[in-house]
């Protein structure tokens, strides 16, 4: 996809304003923008103390986390899936 063909929206996480560039809809970056907002907000509440830097780090950490789970979760309905196709 081109630079011109691409998505560019202006949107707000944790009280700053980031132009996010990407192949997706309008509407999907937005979602995506808004889920991150979401979990720093959620960190945050758990820890008040935490900088705008290591809140950020531990949203990474804990996005990817999600990330890892939901893909083995996807693996494993998928092998459950070849074996009942299998019998």
């Amino acid at each position: 996809m081109s630079q011109e063909q691409k998505t560019r929206i202006t949107v707000d996480i944790y009280g700053r304003t980031y132009t996010i560039i990407g192949d997706a809809d309008k509407h999907h970056l937005r979602l995506v923008a808004s889920m991150v907002d979401d979990k720093m907000k959620e960190i945050y509440q758990a820890n008040k103390s935490l900088d705008t830097t290591r809140l950020a780090v531990l949203t990474a950490v804990n996005t990817i986390n999600d990330y890892l789970k939901l893909e083995a979760d996807y693996e494993t309905l998928l092998k459950k899936i070849a074996e009942k196709e299998e019998q």
